[in-house]
């Protein structure tokens, strides 16, 4: 089994996703920005980083007509 290594700010997004999410709230990044402590435009590279890792997946709203943005699901790390 390979273990990925992450930076302490993707971390600290994968972390905010999760708890997110066990809490049972929507991991859209506004919410995640806040839950680990940065500012949206400092959440936009570990975002991309942790999808490109294979830890988050993007989905977008499922709801025609209604775009809330993307919301970010984490996968669960083996």
């Amino acid at each position: 089994m390979r273990q990925v290594q992450l930076s302490d700010v993707e971390e600290r997004v994968y972390d905010a996703v999760a708890a997110l999410e066990a809490r049972g709230q929507v991991p859209y990044p506004d919410l995640i920005a806040e839950e680990a402590g940065l500012t949206e435009e400092q959440l936009r590279a570990p975002l991309h980083q942790l999808t490109e890792k294979n830890l988050l997946h993007r989905e977008d709203s499922p709801m025609a007509g209604l775009d809330f943005g993307p919301r970010f699901c984490a996968r669960q790390m083996a």
